[in-house]
């Protein structure tokens, strides 16, 4: 007989999926490629991408993206290709690539599907989600299918 343990849905801290040392380096990254960022924030931004990446891990073939602010953790992360590897090897059980869409390219439902898509997935994975690191992907710069920031839109930052 097999007994299994289910951890509650959206209940845990992504954090210490990163090792401490590795979470520090990723901060200074962080704030020193965007020094608009505290390094409170970039903390929590390290837990997001690492839940991000755990989840993409879990959906392999779905359509999930990060956040802008996400995603300055998971480029972070991919500069130190060893820590990244070993990540996402433990965590995800193999490598997660990135692999950024074509301009033209249109995910499928937009982005505001994609942002609930990723934040379900994330969620089914077991952990919170940090809701001020997630704002409205329609108004990201990841989206480049005519968000408000796109630089097809013409009306980027």
């Amino acid at each position: 007989m097999t007994i299994t343990v289910e951890r509650p849905v959206g209940t845990t801290d992504p954090a210490p999926l990163v090792d401490p040392e590795v979470t520090g380096r990723l901060v200074r990254r962080i704030t020193a490629d965007h020094p608009e960022i505290s390094a409170a924030t970039a903390h929590r931004i390290v837990g997001q991408a690492a839940a991000f990446i755990a989840a993409s891990g879990r959906e392999p073939g779905q359509s999930l993206a990060p956040s802008q602010l996400v995603d300055y953790g998971w480029h972070a992360f991919i500069l130190h290709t060893v820590d990244y590897a070993r990540f996402c090897e433990r965590v995800a059980g193999a490598f997660v690539h990135h692999v950024p869409t074509d301009e033209d390219e249109e995910t499928p439902g937009g982005a505001a599907a994609t942002r609930e898509r990723t934040l379900a997935a994330i969620a089914a994975a077991g952990y919170t989600i940090d809701e001020a690191l997630w704002p409205d992907m329609a108004e990201c710069s990841q989206c480049h299918a005519g968000c408000s920031d796109s630089p097809n839109s013409g009306k980027g930052k």
